[in-house]
């Protein structure tokens, strides 16, 4: 093994030099040439906007509002003037340094809605007819006017609200009904959103009573013992949302007191059993369901034949083995109708009507109508905010000025350009989709589900020459209003099923075609999913039998045996 002397060249390390391989260890500048694909600032906010729904778009234009001062909100009783040009002249209004202090700080910190509007002069960039007006928005010098998005002078509304003030001189026998209608008006009301009958303060941030509320109300007017109180509030804390006991007695019973019997406690329970709603609380369906058919009067039809079904052929009557029951009872067909018609009256959930509900309210984004055997698509104007460049603000830019404040000017109104023309491109991609999703869906509007054609992604990708994910943007919680109801724009995308005649048939139509023949079948024969399966294929369309049973599943059908009755 040779080893170098200090002061030496490793024989390896000189020809690794001489070689040109040597890997020097120091920084150094390189020059690359290379392509590279980057989204600029403009187009990511535009991506951004155009894949929010309704209700995010407006949070997002609020804060768009909050941020820069050059953007304000249109308020719809105001109309537009004489237009303002951005291109200020040189003799044009010098701003103090105390004044864009305070524009500074305005823009930097969150104003109050109401102090927000106070002020606004408005324009609207919400109509079709406003669409594609923008100018340029690289350079705020070099942009041209645009009264859409640049805005427009509005008189100051001060002096008209200033002459509406009430006469100083009052007849002396004026009472203040004569001045003043304590009603508010039936357009304040609407324009509110509010329906003119309904009770604001009624209505306003209510809460709705729980299951355990209102079980706890009915409690504390029996004045009961201290320990059967405890004992109560325990069986209601442990109902479920339907009302159905899950904890046992003896659980119960282990965090009483010593002295405390299970019959004590089987006492109470059959207590809560019968408040309202009756039949809470029970441990199991025949428990709940005898409660409440014993509740029943004496003399109610079929009432003991009902308790016997409850009690020995719950089972065979949740699986509609109607001759097991008819054995059973020794009733004939129209008897045992009656009987089963009592039990289905009784309720299974008794508490299910206090579970909160949820109500989701949808504001489509595009409007649909027939005027003239043709389908007109629009887009809704109350869909989102409609917001414009302030004049005022606008008019103080100067265009030789280099200065820090009217950098700092520019630089907010270039922001509020690329906003407003981002939303206007929104709105133009949102109604070229709609109206090619009109077009191809065309039957639908007229005939309903059954003619409604298989329908892509890539269908109208090429036919409004965008990409797919553009599409897939542009279609997600947004909705569309029909005269057939609302539906969401991804609605009327759906596979299809090869037809016996060589063509296609969308997965939506079947389900269509499903619940008709399920709604026109023989109850007492329900068609099963293999009889569904060649009616279709009847009719020229070939569809699996686990097919069937996934549509029908997906409608929630239930299968044949659950859907056999006595007529």
């Amino acid at each position: 093994m040779q080893t170098a002397a200090a002061g030496t060249v490793c024989p390896a390390a000189a020809d690794r030099r001489q070689a040109g391989t040597y890997m020097v260890m120091k920084p150094s500048l390189v020059l690359k040439l290379g392509q590279q694909l980057r989204m600029t600032p403009q187009l990511q906010q535009a991506i951004k906007l155009l894949q929010l729904s309704t209700f995010d778009l407006e949070q997002e234009i609020q804060e768009a509002l909050d941020s820069n001062l050059m953007l304000e909100e249109v308020v719809a009783d105001e109309t537009d003037d004489e237009p303002t040009s951005l291109d200020a002249p040189d003799e044009a209004l010098e701003v103090s340094e105390e004044f864009m202090e305070e524009l500074r700080k305005s823009a930097d910190t969150q104003k109050d809605p109401a102090d927000e509007t106070a002020d606004s002069n408005e324009n609207s960039i919400g109509s079709e007819s406003e669409m594609g007006k923008s100018g340029d928005l690289s350079d705020p010098d070099a942009a041209p006017y645009d009264p859409e998005i640049d805005g427009d002078a509005v008189p100051d509304s001060h002096q008209e609200l200033l002459s509406d003030k009430m006469a100083d001189d009052l007849p002396v026998d004026s009472v203040w009904e004569d001045v003043w209608d304590d009603q508010p008006t039936q357009s304040a009301s609407l324009s509110r959103g509010e329906d003119f009958d309904s009770n604001y303060l009624e209505v306003r941030n209510t809460e709705e009573i729980t299951l355990k509320d209102h079980l706890l109300d009915q409690i504390s007017l029996l004045h009961l013992s201290m320990t059967d109180l405890q004992i109560a509030v325990a069986i209601i804390d442990g109902l479920d949302n339907e009302g159905v006991l899950t904890i046992d007695l003896e659980e119960i019973l282990s965090y009483m007191d010593p002295d405390t019997e299970l019959d004590e406690i089987e006492a109470v329970l059959h207590l809560i059993q019968h408040l309202d709603p009756v039949g809470i609380a029970a441990r199991d369906l025949k428990e709940s369901l005898l409660i409440q058919i014993n509740q029943l009067p004496d003399s109610t039809a079929w009432k003991q034949q009902g308790i016997l079904i409850i009690s020995d052929c719950l089972p065979q009557l949740g699986s509609r083995d109607f001759n097991f029951l008819i054995r059973k009872t020794k009733l004939k067909e129209p008897e045992l109708r009656q009987v089963i018609a009592l039990i289905q009256s009784l309720n299974p959930r008794p508490g299910s009507e206090f579970i909160p509900s949820k109500t989701e309210y949808v504001e489509p984004d595009v409007i649909v109508t027939r005027k003239n055997d043709r389908w007109l698509v629009e887009l809704n104007s109350l869909s989102a905010p409609r917001i414009r460049v302030n004049p005022d603000y606008a008019s103080m830019v100067k265009r030789a000025d280099n200065s820090e404040d009217n950098t700092y000017l520019k630089t907010h109104l270039q922001e509020a350009r690329w906003f407003i023309k981002s939303l206007q491109q929104r709105n133009e991609t949102l109604l070229k989709v709609a109206t090619k999703i009109v077009e191809f869906q065309k039957g639908f509007l007229e005939y309903g589900e059954e003619a409604m054609k298989p329908l892509v992604l890539h269908d109208v990708a090429e036919a409004v020459d965008l990409h797919e994910s553009t599409i897939s943007r542009v279609t997600t919680q947004k909705y569309m209003h029909t005269p057939a109801g609302v539906f969401e724009l991804k609605y009327f995308f759906s596979s299809h099923v090869s037809s016996q005649g060589g063509g296609e048939v969308s997965s939506t139509a079947i389900r269509a075609l499903i619940k008709k023949l399920v709604a026109e079948e023989n109850q007492r024969k329900p068609l099963s999913d293999s009889k569904i399966a060649s009616l279709l294929a009847e009719q020229g369309i070939r569809v699996a039998r686990r097919t069937i049973a996934k549509y029908r599943e997906s409608l929630m059908i239930p299968p044949s045996n659950e859907r056999k009755q006595l007529v």
